[in-house]
């Protein structure tokens, strides 16, 4: 089912392979609110409903790769009132998404909009965050379920966005890195997320920052595709995202080879 939000996905997607990178924050926060007023369509869910699953999360990803955008566009200052609002939301959330991982994860998405707004205090951000978790452990009884749902999906998608760039485009960050070795402990196995975004997430988006240029989300890929040629650098590597046809390796519009 396509929803409004997509389309605006597909828009920001459009704006990247653009290099109009300030119209593509301009998108992805269109798709933010969409997707915070009506998480999951097909099933008439609040955002203000109790939620296992935490649909609403899509909302926050976009609005923090909306931030990313425009920090990369040298509008800082829309960056930082983003980042303003994200923390706004999630911190409302951990009224209704109650679960303790679920406010685990929320808190680390406060600290990840305090990253991508350039904002202070983010050790102490990804610190709570972790402390959270392994508080949260207890009460875990499949932790890879809880970091496969809709809400912890979301938080991971901004930060593997981020490090596509840097990585010519290949997947740079793993589920392993992301998470502990050891599922029998959910609350170190889910904290290693907070500990890894402070530990890597502000120095990748320096460098996107510094390079002028955000890679597209990752979809379908297909490598030395016959068909298709990038008429900026030329790989026949491709990337099918938000209905585009994309280089894997630079996010401009495939051409028909």
């Amino acid at each position: 089912m396509e929803t409004d939000a997509d389309d605006r996905i597909a828009a920001a997607v459009a704006a990247l392979s653009d290099r109009a990178t300030e119209r593509a924050g301009d998108e992805f926060t269109r798709a933010a609110w969409l997707s915070l007023a009506d998480p999951r369509p097909e099933a008439e869910l609040s955002p203000f409903d109790t939620d296992e699953r935490g649909w609403v999360g899509a909302g926050l990803r976009w609005l923090v790769v909306a931030a990313v955008a425009y920090r990369v566009a040298g509008r800082d200052a829309r960056a930082t009132r983003r980042g303003v609002e994200g923390i706004a939301v999630a911190r409302d959330l951990m009224t209704t998404l109650d679960a303790p991982a679920q406010q685990a994860c929320l808190a680390e998405f406060v600290a990840d909009f305090r990253v991508v707004a350039a904002m202070d205090g983010v050790d102490d951000a990804y610190a709570d965050a972790a402390e959270a978790y392994r508080d949260a452990g207890e009460n875990v009884d499949d932790p890879r379920r809880v970091a496969t749902s809709p809400l912890f999906k979301a938080a991971d998608e901004p930060i593997k966005q981020v490090a596509r760039g840097p990585a010519n485009g290949e997947i740079a960050i793993e589920w392993a890195d992301l998470h502990g070795s050891d599922p029998a402990d959910p609350g170190a196995f889910l904290a290693r997320r907070a500990t890894y975004k402070r530990q890597r997430f502000a120095s990748l988006l320096d460098r996107v920052v510094d390079d002028g240029q955000l890679a597209a989300p990752r979809g379908t890929t297909a490598y030395g595709d016959d068909n298709h040629r990038c008429p900026d650098c030329g790989s026949t590597d491709v990337n099918w995202t938000a209905g585009h046809v994309l280089c894997l390796r630079c996010s401009a519009p495939m051409e028909r080879d």
